[in-house]
């Protein structure tokens, strides 16, 4: 990972052959950081800035839609990767969140995915000012570190866009020791904590940056895998299912009003022929 100095609208950062690239917002076209980025993707990555009001998420990330459920896990302690709650079995991620949709008892889960990336979403209660992206930064990572032994290589990312505050926690399979915690059971115990359910005993989080308590309205936690998760049209909302079945009902209604007017045309022109035939034979008599 590494900081973009020339672009602040960026994500997906990486290091090269010295140089640091990262892909534009709103594009995914790919910038040197080492010099500066052309006004075009500038202004479609402020668009898109714009329009979401914080960073955009990666195409493949996901929320845990399920919540809570009574999973099945291997003696090490880790997720099975296919989990179900009586007929009904899906597939799921390292940090037990459906990636898939749900089946019978025939699904077959190849294998277990690695959740790669973990984005903790926060958003903070109204207030007079903004707070210090400085402050936030060291305050997350100390206590990410500290409280949830989590090596800083981790965390890649503590970005404030108030009153948004986004955590990357990035940790692939090659990465990982067998000595290092899992991203996964740290953003629990964060989310946990957040929402003032700790599982620590007798310790709950202390959320207060520069002696001001710090409260928030709502946690989301984004989850990007590996492998691309494999939902299909029944992990559409009802609402945009609703509008696909109205659009396919209105197009099919123009057809069969169509068809309806054509036959009724063509029954009018042949009778129209048949009565000037009959015209015809009565002159000729």
């Amino acid at each position: 990972a590494c900081v973009c100095e020339k672009n602040k609208r960026v994500t997906n950062c990486r290091e090269a052959n010295g140089v640091c690239w990262c892909d534009s917002i709103g594009t995914r076209v790919s910038v040197n950081c080492g010099t500066l980025t052309s006004k075009c993707l500038l202004m479609k990555a402020e668009m898109a800035h714009t329009k979401s009001g914080r960073r955009e998420k990666p195409k493949d990330a996901f929320e845990d839609t399920d919540g809570l459920y009574d999973p099945e896990c291997e003696n090490n302690g880790v997720f099975k990767a296919k989990q179900c709650n009586g007929t009904t079995c899906w597939c799921v991620n390292t940090a037990g969140v459906r990636r898939t949709d749900k089946h019978d008892e025939d699904l077959k889960c190849n294998q277990l995915v690695r959740t790669m990336w973990i984005i903790i979403e926060m958003k903070h209660a109204k207030r007079n000012s903004p707070l210090s992206a400085e402050s936030l930064d060291k305050f997350f990572k100390d206590i990410i570190t500290k409280r949830y032994q989590l090596n800083g290589r981790y965390i890649t990312k503590v970005l404030y866009e108030k009153p948004y505050i986004t955590i990357d926690l990035k940790q692939n399979s090659s990465e990982k020791s067998s000595e290092d915690v899992d991203i996964a059971d740290v953003a629990y115990y964060f989310e946990k904590d957040v929402k003032g359910d700790s599982l620590f005993q007798n310790s709950n989080l202390n959320l207060s940056i520069d002696n001001e308590a710090l409260l928030f309205e709502k946690t989301v936690v984004y989850y990007v895998d590996e492998i691309a998760p494999e939902f299909s049209m029944k992990s559409l909302t009802a609402g945009l299912i609703a509008v696909i079945v109205v659009v396919v009902v209105a197009i099919v209604a123009a057809i069969v009003v169509l068809v309806l007017t054509r036959r009724r045309k063509g029954k009018y022109v042949k009778a129209e022929v048949k009565e000037m035939n009959e015209m015809h034979r009565g002159l000729n008599a």
